[in-house]
């Protein structure tokens, strides 16, 4: 149970780095979108409710990616195999427009502007971010 919440904290990491990194990506809130029309100052609730946001988006990532994705892998095998494991990014990025459709259907939206571009410079980021953060001693399942 404590590694799936590190993992999910890695996810909301690894989806604010690439939301910080490309202006294509974009989670938002009804509180945030209230907060940018007001274009006032943000108090500590807004901070929190961008945090749990993050983390809400990065849960959704995290059973996405254990649900969807073994199965989407295992059918794309040959295709992953010809291209010598390039298919796996457009994998990863296919998993975080399936994120953000999904979200579409909560109080959090994970916006993409673009499957091509954004979702795979996107799917990029998140998995170097994930790669760096599993280095961190106590975050590998043993």
């Amino acid at each position: 149970m404590g590694s799936f919440i590190v993992r999910v904290i890695i996810n909301g990491l690894a989806l604010w780095v690439a939301s910080w990194l490309l202006t294509g990506l974009e989670i938002s809130t009804a509180a945030t979108e209230k907060a940018a029309a007001n274009a006032g100052l943000t108090n500590s609730a807004d901070t929190v409710g961008i945090v749990l946001a993050y983390l809400f988006i990065g849960l959704i990532f995290g059973v996405v990616n254990a649900v969807v994705r073994p199965l989407v892998k295992l059918l794309s095998l040959p295709v992953t195999i010809l291209t010598l494991g390039l298919f796996t990014i457009v994998i990863n990025a296919a998993m975080l427009y399936l994120t953000a459709w999904l979200s579409s259907f909560t109080p959090v939206h994970l916006t993409i502007d673009s499957f091509f571009w954004t979702a795979i410079l996107a799917s990029i980021i998140i998995s170097v971010v994930s790669l760096v953060a599993g280095l961190i001693p106590g975050t590998r399942n043993r």
